[in-house]
């Protein structure tokens, strides 16, 4: 019964992380596609508030559900997929912080032109385009992860 519940937290908190990662790309784009600061620093300011809840959660809970299962099945925690799998947390951890930091000054900047009724400054397309760049990374380690996790490759 506990490894069930485990395992399903483990699952639930790989699909927050790419669910939550995908979604919020989604939608920092398509505010930023409107060019309109109001609407950016309303979804910017959405977006912070979910990585906070449930990514920062996610993050916290993947690493230990994990140790956990490997604990329960027995796996060897030698094996190469799992020392990739934490070396690829690694990298997306790297790139999700800085972020979450450039969500935060694009919702402040785009707060700032709201109020000022000027357009998104030049240091806010600057951040949004490493925002943009960072994603790729960040992203795809997660979804590799989640690759090793269901295959478990002998490599």
């Amino acid at each position: 019964m506990i490894y069930f519940a485990v395992k399903y937290l483990h699952v639930l908190g790989a699909i927050v992380l790419l669910g939550t990662g995908s979604g919020i790309a989604f939608f920092m784009l398509m505010a930023h596609r409107t060019g309109d600061a109001g609407h950016v620093f309303r979804t910017a300011r959405t977006v912070v508030v979910a990585d906070f809840i449930f990514t920062a959660t996610a993050v916290v809970a993947q690493p230990l559900t994990g140790f956990a299962l490997a604990q329960m099945l027995g796996l060897p925690l030698t094996q190469r997929w799992l020392w990739v799998s934490l070396a690829l947390y690694v990298v997306a951890g790297l790139f999700w912080l800085p972020v979450v930091w450039m969500q935060m000054r694009m919702r402040d900047l785009a707060g700032q032109a709201m109020r000022m009724n000027t357009p998104l400054p030049s240091d806010y397309h600057r951040l949004f385009r490493l925002w943009f760049a960072f994603g790729f990374p960040g992203f795809g380690s997660v979804a590799v992860i989640l690759w090793l996790m269901i295959a478990k490759p002998d490599f």
